[in-house]
């Protein structure tokens, strides 16, 4: 309870802190302590992870295009609601980026309070090492999260208003990956 209470109490500070429009979102944000990213320090720092689980199909396509398609679950450890506009992020193994996207949600990611939501299939996810090279990462059964940046809405209702947020260079490692070959 008390590392939900002191994210909590971050979170304050940030949305206190944060009076500045949000700066452009990127995967290569600088890593620096600042107002816009101290809300990603304070979750790193506790070791509360967003992600659950990342389900990624591979296509025929995928072997030329370096393309994959992802479907994320995320979970809230606040107690009130986060909505999920935007996410950039690099993936990969030891330090080592295997994937990058940046997307846009045509409608915010709604993750209730203390709850879990699905992102939808997040299409163009680029293969940076190339599918071939991809492949090897399969048995392994996880990825590390290297980088994300995100654009939420805090204490949100059903996905409107809410206090709009920038989370920067968020870390997690051994995220759960199940890989799906969609060979048709």
């Amino acid at each position: 309870m008390a590392r939900f209470s002191s994210l909590f109490f971050g979170l304050l500070v940030t949305v206190l802190v944060n009076a500045a429009p949000a700066p452009e979102l990127t995967a290569a944000s600088a890593a620096s302590l600042s107002p816009s990213n101290l809300l990603g320090e304070i979750i790193d720092a506790l070791g509360v992870g967003l992600v659950t689980q990342i389900n990624t199909t591979i296509t025929l396509d995928s072997l030329t295009t370096n393309l994959v398609s992802v479907d994320v679950e995320l979970q809230n450890p606040l107690p009130f609601e986060l909505t999920l506009d935007t996410v950039a992020s690099t993936a990969g193994i030891n330090g080592t980026v295997f994937a990058s996207f940046n997307h846009t949600f045509s409608t915010g990611i709604v993750v209730p309070p203390f709850g879990k939501a699905k992102t939808g299939v997040i299409d163009n996810v680029l293969l940076t090492q190339g599918a071939i090279a991809s492949l090897a990462i399969i048995p392994l059964g996880f990825l590390d999260l290297l980088e994300i940046d995100t654009n939420i809405r805090a204490l949100t209702i059903d996905g409107f208003l809410g206090i709009p947020l920038t989370i920067s260079d968020l870390h997690q490692t051994n995220v759960s990956t199940l890989y799906t070959l969609d060979l048709s």
